[in-house]
């Protein structure tokens, strides 16, 4: 997989797998929420945010913001005041994924409970679980 921390260009995956840096960049484990609850409720503050998502730490939401506005996904604008405000919005780049997300919603839809059937049905076969 691709190093997206790194400094080195994005679009040279280090697999055999086209969408590898994709699947690094967007689909970490509490990028995908924070990229939905941006899309879907636009502008928030930090402590906002951090309760929409749900269950993520200060810190790490501090780490993903910073890297999906890296990776230019999401901006971040601070307001001269006093407290200072800041929000975070999606960008249109980061936009750019909602059909992305909505064929995963249509597929989770259709597909989830298969996996959750195949899934027991491998578990009642007595083979080695992960």
């Amino acid at each position: 997989m691709v190093n997206v921390t790194s400094t080195e260009p994005v679009d040279s995956p280090a697999t055999g797998c086209p969408i590898a840096p994709v699947v690094d960049i967007v689909f970490s484990r509490w990028t995908t929420p924070i990229l939905w609850q941006l899309n879907s409720h636009g502008r928030h503050r930090f402590n906002d945010l951090r309760d929409l998502v749900g269950g993520i730490t200060a810190k790490v939401l501090t780490q993903r913001l910073r890297q999906l506005e890296r990776d230019g996904l999401v901006t971040r604008t601070m307001h001269a005041e006093i407290p200072p405000r800041v929000e975070y919005e999606i960008t249109d780049l980061g936009r750019s994924l909602a059909p992305v997300f909505a064929a995963l919603v249509s597929w989770s839809d259709e597909h989830l409970r298969d996996v959750g059937d195949a899934r027991a049905s491998y578990d009642r076969s007595g083979k080695p679980q992960t």
